[in-house]
């Protein structure tokens, strides 16, 4: 694009019209200080949050296409699973609790074909997280355990078929399934189809008898084709956010509902057949197949650090354990954790992980005491998080430990003040209105002599009076409008100036299955379905912000005009990365000086997200609103640029 010669209309413009030139040349001006410094910007800046809420894992980022694949999400009747019979074949099924594969694995479900042939098979079905997807030419994994009653002579016919049964895009068959159980596996290949298409999953036998089955699963190709994987999609969507960092498990997630419903870790490691899984605090189950050295293996797919949340001792509707030795097997608890992700293998955990796949220890540098324990009204937290800090600093002193509380946005009873944390966690939830008012706290809020700061939960909403955890919030579109997009811009450009003492942050949630009855809070960055997966303007404004960011902060100042600003310096290349967000409906002209340059490449990059408030991408419109690339011409160190509407931009400039 062009520069237009600003100055010189608003002159023609005030002439004409009778204003005083000094008024009409009164253009709004951001002065960037591109020869120094007013700090590192921290190499961990941008990262990800995740827990189990809106199906992130269960339908969502964990690969599983099996929905109740242990049948133990209801126990009065097989959710998500139904009878197929074709013409002249007739069966029932029903939970079994007589016929456990072992105690982790305890309901299986039973199926009765009083008659069944090649012609008419009879058997059960799974409708998968709101559909299984076919896609053409794809090669899936098959798994069940099994096993047949006396007399049973047939074979299972594993497919995947159209929702009324009538086209096969997929089949398999398993022959000789004897009287005890086994595990049993198979490869199932589609053809060519036209379009992916919401599909179910059959097993069916084609002679009359009983079989019983438990851990019925299915997996299509996986990111890095890990066993019990991750989708690749949504994988592929993360890595290009350059994530620095992942906190997990999560947040109310890692609490649980209970002490037995937490995020007991020693519970999720190991074969999958041994993990009951929980119900959550979202209302629904948890496979607990998404475990802790799944966790972990995302982690090192991303090229990413763990940021570890350790349970403390609270869940949400639950007294916090008492000081002492009731708190002493969870402060064991979490220093067994950490020794298997980062102990060796002659250690007793290392030794597991070791078994579990992995002997090499995963980078460990920052674990986070409890969640939100502000919530706790009880005030123990200070008492709490002292002894896991001492417990953790005498066992790991290279650890860094960060507290789940300090100045919030919350009413807070006791704040911590027996022990100094090396980093606190803050969370803020707020409109795009609220965040532009009070963006300038960012700038004077946190005291310099620390601790330094991870903002572990933050996100912009679009109307002030519904909040995202609101029964109202339900009847919004799941992933965030334009509008929100502005004040995430705007909330990350303070980050990014604050980023000597704003050590980490990440957005939440992260994930949302959006078919109806599927998410619980709004909005959210990444938003899919069983088929297909989008990214909302926050999202692209995360992946503009995180990929353009240099390594030391620039200072600026600017006259007082509503575009939030932040700009950062990559030493080794000499490129300065200057954000602009303007929340406004018209184009801002700004004059824009560099000083300290004695030149600079007369042609800059632009990166743009630009639309209307309101308008926002979805799954049947991926793309509506996307980032787009442009040339400006006429770089100096002093020049002027017009910031579009409702915009946020990164101009990428090169020093020379």
């Amino acid at each position: 694009m062009k520069i237009r010669p600003i100055l010189a209309i608003l002159y023609l413009l005030a002439v004409g019209i009778g204003i005083p030139c000094a008024q009409a040349a009164a253009e709004p001006s951001i002065t960037v200080e591109a020869d120094k410094s007013a700090g590192t910007v921290s190499p961990l800046l941008y990262g990800l949050m995740t827990e189990e809420i809106n199906h992130s894992y269960d339908g969502g980022l964990y690969a599983e296409l099996v929905r109740n694949r242990a049948f133990l999400d209801d126990a009065s009747a097989p959710a998500h699973w139904s009878v197929v019979t074709a013409d002249g074949a007739s069966a029932t099924i029903e939970l079994d609790r007589n016929e456990p594969v072992n105690a982790a694995l305890p309901v299986s479900l039973r199926l009765g074909a009083a008659s069944a042939s090649d012609a008419s098979p009879a058997g059960i079905a799974n409708e998968g997280y709101w559909g299984i997807p076919a896609f053409s030419k794809t090669r899936y994994n098959a798994s069940f355990y099994a096993k047949a009653a006396p007399g049973f002579s047939g074979k299972i016919v594993v497919s995947i078929q159209s929702e009324d049964g009538k086209t096969i895009y997929a089949k398999s068959e398993v022959k000789g399934v004897g009287q005890t159980w086994t595990q049993y596996h198979v490869s199932l290949k589609t053809g060519k189809l036209a379009a992916p298409v919401k599909a179910r999953y059959v097993l069916a036998v084609d002679r009359p008898g009983t079989v019983w089955f438990s851990l019925v699963s299915l997996f299509p190709p996986t990111w890095k084709d890990r066993p019990n994987g991750l989708r690749k999609d949504l994988m592929q969507m993360l890595v290009d956010m350059k994530p620095r960092f992942l906190r997990f498990p999560g947040g109310n997630y890692m609490e649980g509902d209970t002490i037995e419903t937490r995020f007991d870790w020693r519970k999720t490691i190991g074969p999958v057949s041994e993990r009951a899984g929980k119900m959550g605090p979202w209302k629904y189950r948890s496979s607990d197949g998404m475990g802790l050295m799944e966790f972990l293996l995302w982690c090192e797919d991303m090229g990413t650090e763990p940021v570890l949340g350790l349970y403390a001792g609270y869940s949400l509707k639950e007294p916090a354990v008492k000081l002492g030795a009731e708190l002493a097997p969870f402060v064991q608890e979490a220093l067994d954790e950490i020794e298997y992700v980062s102990g060796p293998v002659t250690t007793q955990w290392g030794a597991q992980r070791a078994k579990d796949g992995h002997p090499k220890p995963f980078k460990l540098r920052y674990v986070e005491i409890g969640n939100e324990d502000f919530f706790d009204r009880s005030g123990s937290y200070d008492g709490r998080f002292a002894q896991f800090y001492d417990a953790i600093k005498t066992k790991h002193p290279e650890l860094q430990c960060i507290s789940s509380i300090g100045v919030s946005d919350h009413p807070v009873k006791g704040l911590l003040s027996s022990r100094t944390p090396d980093l606190m966690d803050i969370h803020f939830y707020r409109s795009t209105d609220e965040f532009l008012k009070k963006i300038t706290e960012f700038d004077t809020r946190f005291d310099r002599k620390g601790p330094k700061v991870m903002i572990g939960e933050w996100a912009a909403h679009e109307d002030g009076r519904i909040k995202p955890w609101s029964k109202e919030a339900l009847g919004q579109p799941p992933t965030p409008s334009m509008k929100a997009a502005i004040g995430d811009a705007a909330c990350m450009a303070a980050m990014e100036r604050n980023s000597d003492i704003i050590a980490m942050h990440c957005y939440a949630p992260l994930f949302a299955n959006v078919n109806p009855g599927a998410w619980q809070w709004r909005p959210n960055l990444i938003g899919y379905d069983a088929l297909r997966a989008y990214g909302s303007p926050s999202y692209y404004a995360f992946v503009m912000f995180s990929g353009n960011l240099g390594d030391q902060i620039l200072p600026l100042t600017k006259t007082d005009f509503p575009v939030q600003v932040s700009a950062t310096r990559d030493n080794p290349t000499g490129e300065i990365f200057l954000k602009l967000v303007n929340p406004q409906a018209g184009e801002q002209p700004v004059k824009i000086e560099l000083r300290g340059l004695a030149s600079v490449a007369p042609e800059a990059t632009a990166i743009t997200l630009a639309a209307n408030p309101e308008d926002t991408n979805s799954v049947e419109e991926p793309t509506k609103v996307v980032p787009k690339r442009s040339l400006v011409s006429g770089i100096k160190p002093e020049f002027s640029y017009l910031i579009p509407a409702n915009a946020i931009v990164v101009l990428k400039l090169k020093a020379r």
